[in-house]
């Protein structure tokens, strides 16, 4: 028995150590994805990569942990103190310098890239949770230590909400790596100081005694209630980001939650867990809904109330597994049983559903396995007499079948009913979902139903047309219009990417952002003025490949396209003729357009159009003032670089503006407004800069557009330093919420 002075400092010191321990944990991610953006490029490949690597860290740390936690005390502390000093050698934390081979396989080596530069030391800082936790445990008197998991993932929350709030806009990559480390010799300092508290006896732990182990069945019950939310979070992430709203930095609320759950469900005090449970079968039949309807009309809410689902079904599911928690002798089992299922759910959300669904299918999927697993309490006492006979139950079947029924005459293959029978088909069928709560079959076909109701067969529908919707790594993107309507649109997430006229007349008629008098518009129309007829014209992000369509006689036309789905689009199916009518002999190079522009001959374009955006994100690598330098060699002397900045959420002129200033570029600005006429041949409001080193060449080509539209002189901010591969914030280019808002 430990001394009653030292013990009272105990449990802060081990709280301490976990918070410390988790903080520097959920800042290693944000921090190294960013580090890697400019040497590989492409946003959302490398965070996927970035992610995998996380969950196979993660779960080898909390493999360590449960092993070494099976050896003698003092033991443990000397192999674990010697890894620290180990792991050591990686430090300051960073990437490695090697460049990306020409012939690589960059979804391998990516991973690998990631692994070999700091895979040692994330590692052995993510088995600080359950294995301070097993010291903590190691002295009887202090009682169960699962609250410290609580503030485990309190300290996960604060590191990875403080990166893009307060880490990223405050220092450069370099300091941030000398910042890290600083925090990883505090934590080596408290992990020591922690092993002084180790109790003296020698005798080994009895969780080496197979009859203390957990039963598989159990086991595996932890697996799949930590692997649903898990899922749910990266589910959520996805389906935000895809069809509701792209808006910036909204991947840290779904996992920020996820963590706040952990807080909650593992908490001394239960109320607010029981209460939030109860709640949970509500709550999954509202988002459920809407998790398929969409929120294009109303995103804001629409987020809202996916985040709120996420939120209270894992809040739910953590405090099960809480419930269901082993002895303290057995912890380390119930967390590497919690980090299996974290990554199995991890796994099938990032790799497994891209390749087989071809929209976010997993999300509703999700939803169902967690209404599954939430414990249920009926919430109306007459509904009893189900329960009565073997005929009640059966009859009880009649309340989900009837749900299917409605669901089917709403929107389904049989629809029959007009919008009001619709609007009230649908309220029917949330209202038996409400009656079947308590009863978790016929709640979880309820559920399906309205799910279905409230747009699921007309998601199931496009998907039966496959060349309507593709899903690819970097994004879902569907084919609409008609020959009624008249236009076929293509739409990544929420964003349209192109729009082509049926009309046999306007066909060809370039439209949306890139309209005659766009920015783009009148640049691509001076080509032939400002550099003859065999100008060289490069284009960053093919989308429609609308802008072909200005390609003249004797021009030479590259397109730089990430997606290779993309390519098909716009190249091989019959949805889209810009590319076969007007360049069907354009060079389309597949791949992150910095890096091969990077391998392109100096002073190899007159003119590059960088229109690389997906949805609404933000490719910071394509903007950074390094890669204007790129965009500036592979000009000419007098070339022009246009930049296309329409953005809902983030105001980009002031980056451009700035990398301008830097790199000895005179800009221009061209705010399009459409009017009527352009309006209704579909040309949309666009924000396009023209830059060039020679400040002749652009005063010709605003000369050129004299008469179709103005452009205004760009100037800096004041404050504002702009972005390189070091340095990069988006929080001060934030909209205010008021520009974007729909109520």
């Amino acid at each position: 028995m430990a001394s009653p002075g030292r013990e009272r400092f105990a449990k802060p010191l081990f709280v301490l150590t976990i918070v410390v321990g988790s903080f520097l944990l959920f800042l290693t991610q944000p921090m190294i994805a960013r580090m890697a953006l400019p040497r590989v490029g492409g946003a959302p490949s490398v965070w996927n990569s970035a992610m995998l690597v996380y969950q196979a860290l993660l779960l080898g740390g909390y493999f360590y942990a449960h092993r070494v936690g099976q050896l003698r005390p003092r033991t443990q502390t000397y192999i674990h103190i010697g890894l620290f000093a180990l792991a050591a050698i990686w430090l300051p934390i960073g990437l490695r310098p090697d460049p990306l081979p020409l012939d690589a396989n960059v979804f391998l080596w990516v991973p690998w890239l990631l692994v070999t530069s700091m895979g040692p030391l994330f590692f052995i800082v993510s088995a600080q949770a359950p294995l301070m936790q097993r010291w903590y445990a190691l002295e009887t008197s202090r009682g169960e230590p699962y609250a410290l998991y609580a503030a485990s993932n309190l300290g996960s929350f604060a590191g990875l909400i403080s990166y893009p709030l307060l880490v990223e806009p405050l220092f450069p990559l370099r300091q941030q790596s000398y910042l890290w480390t600083a925090g990883y010799a505090l934590l080596v300092l408290l992990v020591a100081i922690c092993a002084f508290t180790l109790p003296s006896k020698t005798a080994t732990p009895t969780i080496d005694k197979a009859a203390d182990r957990p039963p598989m069945r159990r086991v595996l019950h932890w697996i799949v209630l930590a692997a649903v939310p898990s899922g749910l979070m990266l589910s959520t992430t996805t389906h935000l980001t895809t069809d509701i709203v792209a808006m910036p930095l909204l991947w840290v609320l779904p996992l920020g939650l996820y963590l706040l759950s952990f807080v909650l469900a593992f908490a001394d005090r239960r109320g607010p867990v029981i209460f939030i449970s109860r709640l949970a079968p509500l709550v999954l039949l509202i988002g459920g809904g809407i998790a398929i309807v969409g929120g294009s009309q109303n995103p804001f809410l629409s987020a809202g109330v996916e985040l709120g689902l996420l939120f209270v079904a894992a809040t739910t599911l953590h405090g099960e597994m809480y419930r269901l928690r082993p002895p303290a002798s057995q912890s380390t089992h119930f967390y590497l049983a919690m980090s299996i299922g974290g990554m199995i759910g991890g796994v099938f959300c990032a790799i497994i559903a891209p390749v087989i669904f071809d929209w976010t299918y997993e999300h509703p999927i999700l939803i169902l396995a967690a209404a599954w697993l939430i414990p249920q309490a009926p919430l109306f006492g007459f509904m009893a007499f189900l329960d009565r006979s073997p005929r009640a139950r059966l009859a009880s079947w009649l309340l989900p079948a009837a749900a299917v029924l409605l669901s089917v005459l709403t929107n389904g293959p049989l629809a029959v009913l007009t919008a009001s029978g619709a609007a009230i088909g649908r309220i029917v069928t949330a209202l038996i979902g409400v009656l079947a709560i308590g009863r978790r079959r016929l709640f979880v076909v309820s559920l399906a139903a309205s799910m279905l109701a409230f747009g699921g067969w007309q998601m199931i529908e496009i998907s039966f047309h496959g060349e309507n919707r593709t899903r690819s790594y970097f994004g879902i993107y569907t084919i609409s219009g008609t020959e009624f309507s008249g236009t076929r649109v293509l739409t990544h997430g929420t964003t349209m990417h192109g729009l082509q006229i049926l009309d046999p007349k306007l066909r060809l008629e370039p439209t949306t952002y890139y309209a005659p008098r766009s920015g783009a518009g009148l640049a691509m129309r001076a080509t032939g003025t400002l550099f003859g007829p065999a100008a060289r014209i490069g284009v960053v992000g093919l989308g429609t490949g609308t802008l072909s369509c200005y390609a003249g006689p004797g021009q030479q036309w590259r397109f730089f396209e990430i997606d290779p789905a993309i390519v098909d689009i716009a190249t091989r199916r019959r949805a889209f003729t810009f590319m076969s009518s007007c360049a069907p002999h354009a060079n389309i190079l597949i791949g992150d357009a910095r890096l091969r522009l990077a391998d392109e001959a100096p002073a190899s374009l007159d003119l590059l159009a960088l229109d690389a955006f997906s949805s609404d994100a933000v490719p910071m690598h394509l903007l950074t003032r390094e890669a204007f330098g790129v965009y500036g060699r592979v000009l000419q002397p007098n070339g022009i670089l246009l930049v296309h900045v329409s953005n809902r959420y983030i105001d980009l002129v002031p980056v451009v503006a700035t990398d301008a200033a830097a790199g000895g570029w005179t800009a221009a600005v061209r705010r399009y407004e459409p009017d009527a006429e352009e309006t209704r041949r579909f040309a949309s409001t666009s924000v396009w800069i023209a830059l060039s080193r020679d400040p002749r060449k652009l005063q010709e080509l605003i000369r050129a557009s004299a008469g179709q539209g103005d452009w205004q002189p760009l100037r800096t901010t004041p404050g504002f330093s702009g972005w390189t591969d070091d340095y990069a914030s988006i929080l001060p280019l934030l909209k205010p919420m008021k520009e974007f808002l729909p109520f």
